[in-house]
């Protein structure tokens, strides 16, 4: 039976991780320091097989017995995280990875590193492809987020190299689902609680600003396919299906039948203009592409929100 830990076992990603690496037979131990994870995304599970571990990757690193994979998602992932948090997160990013790549070495295991399409910054060139070296403020509010993960995946590849641990990286465009936090601020949370309360939508800028949208099923699919790969190198793993923010907050508003409208405010500081993944090489590399389309995604999202949102 196959050994997997998760690191940031408890999030949002994480927490669906779980379940999927159960299903497919491996003893899955995660863990977590619940910063922002949610000990109430995984108390469901009732799985000898699953076990949970609060620790702070920052920190030594010990697991008794084999272990075959890690699934490195430890860190904040929210601009309201990371501005809460800024020091954390770029703790966890460089010492986290660090720790987590040495227990790869010692167990002669199998790393992925979960990064994100944010080490593309706000980008000049569009869709973005992996050979794209990106368009980031490193002192910017948004820069511990953003060289957090540009340092985890040069560290990554440095012990790929140096220290031959087999690595993954998966660059991680906008993904939603259930069990996002209600005030996770990034822009499904945001619209769907605004839009339930029966308030304007928030829409910063001109809202012409573009995101794309995965759901989180099919991201997890992905992680998994590229964890199982021969593919060291990083991978785009997104929905390439494209959508202003205007555009966006318009449905939000037709799905649940909020009168309310928007309201603007301005734009975050380096808050990119476009995001949409090329994922010509997951295709070609992993065959793996998005099966649930955006709509089909919110409506089960939408039903979650229903359920969880105290107004």
């Amino acid at each position: 039976m196959p050994v997997s830990l998760i690191t940031g076992g408890a999030g949002f990603i994480g927490s669906h991780l779980c379940e999927f690496l159960l299903e497919k037979g491996h003893e899955v131990i995660c863990m977590d320091n619940l910063i922002t994870g949610n000990i109430n995304n995984i108390v469901h599970i009732d799985d000898e097989k699953f076990s949970f571990i609060k620790h702070d990757v920052t920190n030594y690193i010990y697991i008794k017995g084999d272990l075959d994979y890690i699934f490195h998602l430890a860190s904040p992932a929210s601009p309201i995280d990371y501005i809460e948090w800024p020091i954390q997160t770029l703790k966890v990013g460089s010492l986290g990875t660090h720790k987590v790549l040495g227990l790869a070495k010692e167990k002669k295991s199998r790393m992925l590193l979960a990064s994100t399409s944010e080490v593309y910054g706000d980008p000049l060139i569009h869709p973005q492809k992996e050979d794209y070296w990106g368009n980031v403020n490193p002192i910017g509010p948004r820069g511990v987020y953003d060289e957090a993960k540009r340092f985890a995946e040069a560290i990554t590849m440095a012990y790929n190299r140096y220290h031959g641990v087999e690595t993954r990286i998966a660059r991680i465009f906008n993904t939603f689902g259930e069990r996002m936090r209600i005030n996770d601020g990034r822009v499904v949370p945001n619209f769907m609680c605004q839009a339930l309360n029966e308030d304007p939508l928030t829409v910063y800028g001109s809202g012409k600003q573009t995101r794309s949208f995965c759901y989180v099923s099919d991201l997890v699919k992905g992680l998994y396919t590229l964890m199982m790969s021969n593919v060291d190198t990083p991978v785009n793993l997104g929905n390439p299906e494209e959508i202003s923010v205007m555009e966006f907050a318009l449905r939000i508003n037709d799905m649940t039948g909020n009168k309310a409208g928007t309201v603007f405010k301005p734009l975050p500081i380096d808050d990119p203009k476009e995001r949409k993944p090329d994922i010509t090489k997951a295709k070609t590399k992993l065959g793996w592409e998005p099966k649930v389309s955006m709509m089909e995604g919110l409506d089960k999202t939408l039903e979650y929100f229903k359920k969880e949102y105290k107004p």
